[in-house]
């Protein structure tokens, strides 16, 4: 956010309005009960897709291909199940691509994973598996003609050496088939607009989706932010400063922080907007009015 100039998409990225949400599976019956209340809240907003996330290691792949398999059955919404090439052969993770495909998944969210010693530590492939995310989207059009979806870093993925191999990884992503890009959460507009710069001078052509975190514990997404090496600016930091007891006021606070960034993109020219939803409705209703998206 705090967009220092007024930036507008270039023609390439200008495609009609749409949403995407993400969910991650649920781990207790309480749990599932909230995801589909929060998912039947926010069907009404016709999502383009709706996808859910997938465990380190493949460690919820069975919920994972559940939800995903009933969201699709049960709602009519496209899902979009995701999919890791960390601590797996490429025969196992070619049988997990088949499995969607046979469950009619028809949508995949490809991405490399964190590293099997955690997010800061070097990446090693598995023996016989797939090395990279390029390599996974390109496995995975091998197997069936997916919609493949893949991640963006409008800040530079922490294990990149330069912009110049940041933004030649994502064109061998787009190269080996994926539809479309969905960035990392950012709080600065700013960020996004350069890296939309370098993009188009690129010659990328597919959309790069700006992915919105609204903040529901600005303490828990901080710190994953800077794991992640996603900044949090010094004045998103004193917005939230000592509100950790005040939850009324922080709610409010996260609802006018989101609702200023999708606004500031919006007058930019952005009609894509994925938002992770961390399994609760409520922000996002309020994200979707201020688009005008919302249905009476």
């Amino acid at each position: 956010m705090k967009a220092t100039r007024k930036s507008r998409l270039p023609q390439s990225q200008k495609p009609e309005f749409e949403l995407s949400f993400e969910f991650f599976p649920p781990k207790s019956e309480k749990a599932e009960e909230r995801f589909w209340h929060s998912l039947e809240k926010l069907i009404p907003l016709a999502p383009k897709f709706v996808s859910v996330t997938y465990g380190a290691g493949g460690s919820t792949r069975e919920r994972t291909l559940k939800m995903v398999s009933r969201i699709g059955s049960e709602t009519g919404i496209d899902a979009a199940a995701h999919l890791t090439c960390v601590g797996a052969t490429k025969d196992e993770i070619n049988e997990v691509i088949r499995g969607y495909y046979d469950a009619g998944v028809r949508r995949i969210v490809a991405i490399r994973g964190d590293p099997v010693a955690g997010i800061g530590e070097k990446f090693t492939p598995h023996p016989g598996g797939y090395a990279s995310s390029v390599d996974l989207v390109a496995g995975i059009k091998n197997i069936a003609d997916f919609d493949v979806s893949v991640a963006a870093y409008p800040e530079m993925h922490p294990e990149s050496t330069s912009w110049d191999e940041e933004i030649d990884n994502l064109k061998r992503k787009e190269d080996a088939g994926a539809s479309r890009a969905l960035t990392q959460m950012f709080f600065d507009n700013n960020d996004y607009w350069i890296f939309l710069e370098r993009v188009e001078k690129a010659g990328i052509k597919f959309p790069i989706v700006p992915g919105i975190q609204p903040i529901h514990n600005f303490e828990r997404i901080s710190s994953f932010a800077n794991k992640c090496g996603a900044k949090v600016p010094n004045w998103l930091a004193q917005r939230f400063e000592g509100l950790e007891n005040d939850q009324g006021t922080h709610a409010l606070v996260a609802a006018s922080v989101a609702a200023e960034q999708v606004t500031e993109l919006m007058d930019g020219g952005v009609t894509r907007f994925h938002f992770f939803t961390m399994n609760h409705a409520a922000q996002v209703m309020a994200l979707a009015r201020v688009l005008g998206q919302a249905k009476e």
